[in-house]
């Protein structure tokens, strides 16, 4: 009786239907080797730019998906294009693979923080500097283009750079420092929680080479006043 008792609860729990996986919420969009995509100002809308698979960096190029068009568009974020408002990509025109992440960079540039999260946990906050009241930092849904090494730019940039999908659109007089967003290091440790930067995110080191490993390119940044 012990045995057939045995047999009948391990069919049962065959018999249980599984609960389905969720995939990761957010979609990135890679161009392919040799690919080329068109960017437009809104579906159907004229072409603004075509990018290639490496971007100016020489990182495969990740496009972070921050909305979507049923059939077939895809609203996308890239630098120096739009004026850090979406373009348009129509994914069934090909040159494109997907990936998938559940990892988001949350900038309140409020509370001077940076909150790292999976699905719905967060699992690691920051504090960071931001733009200074003349050169803030731009708000809106961008994603990390390049993983950079500080030092092959400059000693400034700390470790580590990740480049967003962002432009400063409000330079200091007198900066030559380009106008390119990215999360970096400092050479000034006095400048967490403060509004110092031409428009940058600072991080301390440590916290950098955590995010180098973690975030993959394409991860969906979100700026929040």
């Amino acid at each position: 009786m012990g045995s057939l008792l045995a047999t009948l609860l391990t069919a049962a729990t065959i018999a249980q239907p599984q609960p389905r996986a969720v995939p990761p919420a957010h979609v990135i969009a890679h161009v392919r080797p040799g690919g080329v995509v068109a960017l437009r100002a809104r579906p159907f809308g004229p072409v603004v730019a075509r990018v290639g698979e490496l971007t100016r960096f020489g990182s495969q190029r990740a496009l972070g998906v921050v909305a979507t068009r049923p059939g077939r568009w895809l609203a996308v974020t890239e630098a120096g294009v739009g004026g850090n408002r979406v373009v348009w990509v129509d994914a069934r025109a090909g040159g494109l693979r997907y990936s998938r992440t559940d990892v988001e960079l949350d900038v309140d540039l409020s509370d001077r923080t940076l909150t790292v999260r999976h699905g719905d946990v967060a699992v690691r906050e920051l504090s960071v500097g931001v733009g200074a009241f003349d050169s803030p930092t731009p708000t809106g849904q961008f994603a990390v283009t390049d993983k950079l090494d500080g030092a092959d730019f400059s000693a400034a940039y700390g470790c580590c750079i990740l480049a967003l999908s962002a432009i400063q659109t409000n330079l200091p007089a007198g900066w030559a420092g380009g106008n390119r967003i990215a999360i970096h290091g400092t050479s000034t440790p006095t400048d967490f929680g403060q509004a110092v930067s031409a428009g940058c995110v600072h991080a301390r080191d440590i916290d950098l080479r955590w995010l180098m490993r973690t975030v993959p390119l394409g991860t969906p940044v979100v700026i929040r006043p």
